[in-house]
């Protein structure tokens, strides 16, 4: 944890008084560097990133990312999916395993976005063959360890034939779907030794495609934990495909991406979470008002920094409170002081809210809202007609 990340003054907000919290607040000349920064680091090509928008989540953040040349996009769901589409993306990955209604409801969005090029993952057969007769894209899903999904590296002989299934289906082979995100609590070099062992597997199933007579146009890396990793992989240079990362977390940025990757790549953090102390229940404790329905305890406990404040660690939140205990109780924050959180995983803590400060020097210069938060209804009207009394009966109370 960053306990030691420097309080910077552009953070303030000027008209706190006025804001009911905890309020989530993004700060665009700090997204603006992040995404600078990124693109930096990928030699000024933004066609080389394809960002993972469960982080980003507004439509604000996602027309930032269109203006600056980035137009591929990753998602897990099928509201992300559609506010991609709705916000300039030329080309959007639905990076999780679909099926049934949630595969349905993907074949519709891409109909009424005929000129987004979209892709799905699949994995077995099955998921493969829902997606004949529409203009779906297939990458194929490898597990490089993380054992959460995808098929293991070690049956190429599978992944081969499920490449040849895929365009016997008459689909679209778009590539490879390599999220090697196991290795983000591993030292830096550690790291990259391991990501890399694992990069020279994934270059002999591509070999081994090759040939089986197949091509492999794209294939995608590197969330934010191993993005360094893959930047360092030389064998990704001349692979002979288009190779892509997929990074989210940095356009924002929180405590643990500020401590996983280099401090050279000048990623700095852009959203925060503004508190309230509410309570100071014991002796060296205090409470704010940000508990786990603000600030996610996903990633663990502490749950965020408190920003300018070394002295405050954040104990186990409940719902709707903090507790901060003070190693310093002279700095121990008043009730009703304001306080800068910065959230140890951002992606979940920014889905927890419906709107967003933008704040530029200290004031408050519009209210944003958090665009593809949570999901579509699970019931829509929208889909294929069914002669289900049930399901009728449901679709007319919507």
């Amino acid at each position: 944890m960053l306990s030691e990340f420097p309080w910077d003054e552009r953070y303030r907000v000027t008209s706190i008084e006025e804001v009911l919290t905890p309020a989530l607040v993004l700060y665009p000349e700090f997204v603006l560097s992040n995404i600078a920064r990124t693109l930096h680091l990928l030699g000024g090509d933004g066609d080389r990133w394809r960002v993972h928008i469960k982080t980003a989540k507004l439509a604000y953040t996602l027309g930032v990312l269109v203006e600056r040349g980035v137009r591929n996009f990753k998602c897990a769901t099928t509201l992300e999916l559609l506010v991609a589409c709705r916000n300039g993306a030329a080309d959007v990955l639905v990076a999780y395993p679909l099926m049934g209604a949630n595969a349905r409801r993907v074949r519709e969005i891409a109909d009424q976005f005929p000129d987004v090029r979209i892709s799905v993952l699949a994995e077995n057969e099955e998921q493969v063959r829902q997606w004949q007769g529409g203009p779906i894209g297939i990458f194929l899903d490898l597990n490089p360890g993380m054992n959460r999904t995808g098929v293991e590296q070690s049956q190429a002989d599978e992944i081969v034939k499920l490449t040849r299934g895929i365009e016997d289906a008459g689909l679209e082979f778009r590539g490879l779907h390599y999220y090697d995100g196991q290795y983000g609590g591993l030292a830096p070099q550690e790291r990259t030794a391991a990501a890399h062992a694992g990069y020279d597997r994934l270059l002999e199933i591509v070999a081994q495609i090759r040939r089986s007579g197949a091509n492999v146009p794209e294939v995608i890396t590197a969330g934010t934990p191993t993005l360094p990793c893959s930047l360092a992989y030389p064998g990704f240079h001349a692979g002979g495909f288009i190779h892509r990362v997929s990074p989210g977390t940095v356009v924002y940025c929180d405590a643990t991406c500020l401590a996983q990757l280099p401090r050279d790549y000048g990623y700095v953090p852009a959203v925060l979470v503004l508190t309230r102390v509410v309570s100071r229940p014991h002796e060296g404790i205090a409470t704010c008002d940000a508990g786990h329905k603000a600030v996610s305890a996903d990633a663990g406990v502490p749950t965020c920094v408190v920003l300018g404040h070394r002295e405050l660690m954040p104990l186990p939140p409940s719902e709707e409170h903090l507790p901060l205990h003070s190693t310093d109780d002279a700095r121990r924050p008043q009730v009703g002081e304001a306080l800068y959180l910065l959230p140890r995983h951002v992606c979940p803590s920014v889905n927890n809210f419906d709107s967003a400060l933008l704040v530029r020097d200290g004031h408050i210069t519009s209210v944003e809202k958090v665009s593809a938060r949570g999901r579509e209804a699970p019931l829509l009207p929208i889909l294929e007609p069914t002669t289900s009394p049930v399901r009728s009966q449901a679709v007319e109370k919507i």
